[in-house]
Formats: C-alpha cells, structure tokens, sequence
C-alpha cells in the first residue's frame, strides 16, 4: 500500500457545495479532475493526471476499505464511504466519495468518483472505525 507522508495534523476544509470530481482508467490511473479536485488536494493538474489516484491517500486510511471498494468496483457495482485523503502538504481533507464503474459499449472503461464533504458525525464514525481496523480490531465492536 503506498504511504504518502509527511503528515502536517492540520484539516483543509472546503465548502459543503463543493463536488471533487476525477475519473481513472481501469488502472487507478487519473485521467481527468475538476477545478476544485485540483484546489483541494493542493496538486497540479499536470502532478495528478497520469498518476496513480492513491496520490491522495492517507496513510491512516485502512487496506481493507480499499480492498473492499475494489471489489465491489471490478463486480460492476458502485461504491460508498468516507475517505480521508492527504494534501501535497500533508493536510487531510475527509470526502463522502461515490465511486461508479463508467461504460462504454457495455464495457467498463474506468471508474468516475463524485465527493462531497461529509458532516462531523460522519467523521467522527468513519475515523473510529479506521482506528479499530488500524489496530487490528473488528470493524464492529461487540
């Protein structure tokens, strides 16, 4: 799994009506992104197209919640969740991010995902589970 450090602790912050939009190849592959994409991650455009989309990982973000949006992603279904991600100066920023298969003539070409910012409770949720999947822990307590 890639790390991207350093980590500065700080939170970037964007406004609730802003949508973070990218599409990628079959690979993970950045192929396009929108204006506020760009702003937000702090990477040029030229830095994030071609790269892969782990760019913008965070290194608390567990394997597992990828693992599973992979698989549900190449079974042709559409994905949920909330992700922290990593600025280029190693702010985070969360997302409430869907991520949907894009067809072609029936096929799968590559992958659009549509993020928004996901309120305090979501937050506070996600990042409790992350740290109990960090630890090794179940994702559910019981």
């Amino acid at each position: 799994m890639r790390v991207n450090m350093p980590l500065s602790g700080r939170e970037c912050t964007y406004p609730a009506d802003q949508r973070l939009i990218s599409t990628t190849d079959l690979r993970g592959l950045l192929t396009s992104c929108n204006d506020e994409f760009v702003a937000v991650s702090g990477f040029s455009r030229e830095q994030l197209i071609g790269s892969p989309h782990n760019l913008v990982r965070h290194p608390e973000m567990p394997a597992q919640v990828f693992a599973q949006m992979w698989e549900y992603l190449k079974a042709g279904k559409s994905w949920m969740g909330i992700v922290k991600n990593r600025c280029s100066n190693g702010d985070h920023y969360w997302v409430n991010t869907y991520v949907t298969p894009v067809l072609e003539q029936g096929r799968v070409v590559g992958y659009e995902s549509v993020r928004v910012k996901p309120d305090a409770d979501q937050v506070r949720r996600a990042s409790a589970l992350y740290a109990r999947l960090n630890q090794g822990r179940a994702a559910v307590s019981l």
